[in-house]
């Protein structure tokens, strides 16, 4: 039985590794001009933003099937990130309330509690700062925001292993003096109607480690988290809708972003929290602004250009806020570089693609 449940641990870890590196071969968009990447920052924006703020500039890695080289990590330093995100995911069956976990090095090496140890062991050596972000995955659902219990038993069992799942990783926190710990992920519904259990949760993280604290609430529920008091950055997961195009220009996203700011501004004040993109990033796809969870990948164009202008319009606007406090851009990964990106490759990754030049120019303002 043990062997049994451990091939489908397996299998399940190998479904979300696919899931992120399957590549559809679709051309390239044909009004995909700033594909080769002459971008310089605005010059006026340019002396505002080594006037401002020092910003978190991050980086969120796709944490490693199998152990690899402390240089591997330390790649991310070429786009001048000075910060990474560790993601060991747990996960949740389907039908389940439970949220479980691997303490052992058995499995994706990366995800458990001894190859996240050994990661943010060699990432702190390559000299990075660390932020600790533990997700959890819903079996034939996904991502966590749609998960919810009708039963009291049921919520119960889940915040008995969910506790029990944070906790370990705070520990971990601690041990390994990192320097951000994130205490959950776009449990969109959850936080609404276990509002007790969140807040007695960060007390009892607090017990453990006693570093700066975030959440990560997904870009449409910020407002509904009720506990941003005992926390240190309001932590949002930034994929903003921005524009309905198949390409729109910097100065169209830009100009879309004005209405996000005003509220993010507001809500920065009211709160008295510097916001934290804990992650932004965008598919190297067309309508890739328009909210990515709306198209069908392989029904639309290949498109570098279309990331690039998404995150220089992105480092124009809402970066250069003083209450902006930085963000983790989505996603770095560490298998072998010639396996790695490049501009037909249509994920988040900006590696090998002409948006790896904006964020070198950005991050290294910092």
């Amino acid at each position: 039985m043990k062997l049994f449940n451990c091939l489908l641990i397996g299998l399940f870890l190998v479904c979300i590794a696919c899931a992120e590196k399957k590549t559809p071969m679709v051309e390239p968009a044909e009004d995909d001009t700033d594909a080769v990447s002459d971008y310089q920052i605005p010059a006026d924006l340019l002396n505002e933003a080594r006037q401002g703020v020092s910003k978190i500039t991050g980086v969120s890695y796709e944490m490693p099937v199998n152990p690899v080289d402390q240089k591997v990590l330390g790649t991310v330093k070429r786009v001048n990130a000075k910060w990474v995100a560790m993601i060991p995911y747990g996960w949740t069956d389907k039908g389940d309330a439970k949220v479980n976990f691997v303490e052992g090095d058995e499995n994706w090496w990366g995800e458990n509690v001894v190859g996240t140890t050994k990661c943010i062991q060699m990432a702190k050596s390559e000299g990075l700062k660390v932020m600790l972000k533990p997700h959890v995955w819903v079996v034939g659902q996904g991502w966590p925001g749609d998960f919810d219990l009708v039963k009291e038993e049921d919520w119960r069992s889940w915040e008995d292993s969910y506790r029990a799942y944070i906790l370990r990783f705070a520990e971990v926190a601690k041990e390994q003096q990192v320097d951000l710990f994130c205490i959950g992920t776009e449990y969109r519904k959850a936080v609404v109607k276990r509002p007790k259990f969140w807040k007695q949760l960060v007390t009892e993280v607090k017990r453990i480690y006693d570093g700066p604290l975030t959440y990560a609430a997904n870009w449409d529920n910020y407002e509904k988290v009720t506990f941003w008091n005992q926390l240190d950055y309001i932590g949002i997961d930034a994929y903003f809708p921005l524009s309905e195009k198949a390409q729109p220009t910097v100065s169209e996203l830009r100009e879309a972003w004005g209405a996000v700011e005003d509220k993010l501004a507001k809500f920065s004040a009211e709160n008295d929290r510097s916001i934290l993109f804990t992650e932004y990033g965008y598919k190297s796809i067309e309508y890739s602004n328009a909210g990515f969870w709306k198209y069908q990948e392989d029904t639309v164009k290949t498109s570098a250009g279309n990331q690039n202008r998404a995150y220089q319009a992105l480092y124009e606007s809402v970066w250069m806020n003083d209450w902006m406090a930085g963000g983790f851009l989505w996603k770095w990964h560490l298998y072998p570089e010639e396996k790695i990106g490049g501009e037909s490759n249509r994920r988040y990754t900006p590696q090998g693609k002409p948006t790896e030049e904006t964020i070198i120019q950005w991050y290294g303002l910092n």
